[in-house]
């Protein structure tokens, strides 16, 4: 079973080093649970005014700027000022990869790693995931994970511990654009 955001992992962080991803980079914090438990996560500006993170981080939204929700991938996307978008690069097995999360303390988190799977589907348009190995883990849901060249390669949304390895799960860009265009259109 994959496990979701909770307390913090990764290192701290004092700042996202790309410029075009720390622009884009949305810290997202909120109550669980009658109010009882803080819950922390990420997002990520994918167009101009609409960013993405993981359906269950839904509770640290306002639920007015939700555009939707694609449950089959746990996605949300949402609408936000931000209008700057990143630059996107397709993940390679093999190559270093970045991801950015948010601690419980409220504090930017990173993490390092390496991918190491790009699992297809065979009625898909698009990949359905790809892991890497990484020490990320609760409040990354929904963050961004980044090539060696800063370009954004994938939306993080979960993790697994493996023996005394930690492996990541995070959708590829091009399955978050393809969900993104499958929304229900809104009528204005």
């Amino acid at each position: 079973m994959l496990a979701a955001c909770a307390h913090s992992s990764g290192a701290p962080a004092t700042a996202i080093p790309e410029p075009g991803i720390a622009a884009a980079y949305l810290p997202l914090y909120g109550r669980m649970h009658l109010g009882l438990d803080s819950a922390v996560g990420a997002a990520v500006v994918i167009a101009p005014g609409i960013a993405v993170t993981n359906a269950h981080n839904e509770n640290l939204l306002n639920q007015k700027s939700v555009l939707g929700v694609r449950r089959d991938y746990d996605l949300l996307f949402f609408r936000t000022n931000r209008q700057e978008t990143p630059q996107t690069a397709e993940p390679v097995i093999g190559e270093a990869v970045t991801a950015y999360g948010q601690g419980a303390d409220r504090e930017l988190r990173v993490a390092h790693g390496t991918v190491r799977a790009i699992q297809t589907c065979t009625r898909c348009a698009a990949p359905a995931y790809f892991t890497f190995a990484g020490n990320a883990g609760p409040g990354f849901s929904g963050g961004p994970v980044l090539n060696a060249a800063g370009r954004l390669i994938g939306v993080t949304f979960g993790y697994k511990d493996e023996g005394r390895e930690r492996v990541m799960y995070a959708y590829d860009m091009d399955r978050v654009r393809n969900e993104l265009s499958a929304l229900p259109k809104r009528g204005n």
